[in-house]
């Protein structure tokens, strides 16, 4: 075994124009893993991808070793919803999301576990294990597994301690439903949220924490992202990485923790003027472990751009 394994540094990448676009972007950019919305993350309505598009996915992932591959959820979804109307319409939309997930042959699917907004919380973590059990009946899982993303806490969002995290699971877990859950950390979320990732004993009692609620075998999948906002803040605000007030150092520490560098990292920071990631891919690469041997281009031949 190498002394580095293989990273899986990829970030977010655009499906305009068909699903496989992304993974075209994600080798451009010199990833080998990548996220993907598989339809607007911004309407409750949607459609599966076509096959054709499916299909030159997988050729893209098998030729240039993509993987995982990470779907995000809807932001209009809220499981935990007090409302009847816009919980029957997360209901339907996470449905879609799991089945267009398993169409993609997708390794995860990370959800943003939702509002307690106009309930107490603790009805609310039920409200939301009961919805999502209901919605997922009948779904066969087969590989693809649930992620429930942790928050950076701002108004009554859920998920904004490890805790609050381990306790949508036990909710989930009482349902008796066979759900296959684990949790995708996001580095700006958690200093948001009040743990200090940009110190080295911040970063320490951080995983301690992780491991000691909901276990790092648990996490496959980390957003990394900069904050723009400082810590404890609780306002979801993305930043370049090394721009903001978590810092180079930082993710250099990150990345080289041992409980954490065989993650997927994957970035959801703001592209450049361009539009591209290039940047940041660019930057998380030269802090990873292993750095000299590993180039911020693909080692293959580019992905051939279907017109």
């Amino acid at each position: 075994m190498p002394r580095h394994p293989v990273m899986r540094i990829g970030a977010h990448t655009s499906t305009a124009g068909g699903v496989y676009r992304a993974a075209e972007e994600a080798v451009a950019l010199g990833c080998n893993t990548l996220q993907i919305f598989t339809r607007s993350p911004r309407m409750w309505r949607g459609a599966a991808p076509p096959v054709r598009d499916v299909a030159r996915l997988r050729e893209l992932r098998t030729e240039h070793d993509l993987t995982p591959l990470v779907v995000h959820g809807n932001y209009l979804t809220n499981l935990a919803a007090a409302d009847p109307d816009v919980r029957g319409k997360s209901m339907r939309s996470f449905r879609l999301e799991i089945e267009n997930a398993r169409a993609v042959e997708a390794d995860y699917l990370v959800i943003h576990p939702g509002s307690a907004k106009g309930r107490p919380v603790g009805e609310a973590v039920e409200g939301l294990a009961a919805a999502l059990v209901e919605a997922q009946q009948g779904f066969e899982w087969g590989s693809l597994r649930l992620l429930l993303e942790n928050t950076a806490g701002g108004g009554a969002a859920l998920g904004r301690s490890f805790e609050e995290l381990t306790m949508l699971r036990a909710a989930i877990e009482l349902q008796e439903a066979d759900v296959p859950l684990g949790y995708c950390l996001d580095t700006a979320h958690c200093f948001e949220a009040g743990y200090d990732v940009s110190t080295v004993s911040g970063l320490r009692e951080t995983v301690r924490e992780m491991e000691r609620h909901i276990g790092a075998e648990n996490v496959p999948v980390i957003h990394a992202n900069d904050s723009k906002t400082p810590l404890g803040s609780h306002r979801d605000r993305h930043e370049s990485i090394g721009k903001g007030y978590i810092g180079a150092d930082a993710f250099e520490r990150i990345l080289r923790h041992p409980k954490l560098r065989r993650k997927a990292f994957i970035l959801e920071t703001p592209t450049d003027e361009a539009g591209s990631h290039q940047p940041n891919v660019d930057r998380l690469r030269a802090l990873a472990p292993g750095r000299k041997n590993q180039s911020s281009r693909p080692p293959s031949r580019p992905a051939r751009i279907r017109k």
